[in-house]
């Protein structure tokens, strides 16, 4: 971690942070999970959801290709968590409406928006949209990865 503070880019943040605590999440859950970084999400052309997603977590554990359900959505930013919101809830939306096209809807759509060393959650649940208004740091490692496991067992 304190490589990546020091380098104080989003890359290095993403690469040297948030991939690790990622990763852990997928070995705390013997691997019933996939994770992508960087890949393409073009869902809806028309209404401009489309894009590259920062990482994206599915419910899947397989690992060549993005299956339904995708559960929850990360924006890395280089700073202050609260400027990755906008595309965080857009990329959130697609990940809804490609389980429901996939016809592997879930109840909850998860995102987060995170500098690797402060994380904001949300939750999105039909067309209603939750902020956790508390910013977790990484010093309460273990109750992000709490947080981050409940995304995936689809705990209110």
């Amino acid at each position: 971690m304190p490589l990546a503070v020091a380098i104080g880019t989003e890359k290095a943040r993403s690469g040297l942070i948030i991939t690790d605590v990622l990763f852990e999440l997928r070995e705390h859950l013997n691997h019933r999970i996939s994770l992508f970084s960087g890949v393409d999400f073009n869902v809806d052309t028309e209404n401009n959801l489309t894009g590259v997603c920062d990482f994206l977590i599915s419910l899947s554990p397989e690992q060549f290709f993005v299956e339904a359900p995708v559960i929850a959505i990360v924006a890395a930013k280089n700073a202050d968590v609260k400027l990755g919101l906008g595309q965080c809830v857009a990329e959130m939306i697609a990940a809804q409406r490609f389980n429901a096209e996939k016809e592997n809807s879930i109840p909850y759509v998860y995102g987060t928006t995170t500098s690797g060393t402060d994380w904001l959650f949300l939750k999105l649940e039909g067309q209603k949209l939750h902020i956790d208004m508390a910013v977790y740091t990484i010093t309460q490692y273990d109750k992000i990865l709490g947080i981050l496991s409940s995304m995936v067992e689809q705990k209110a």
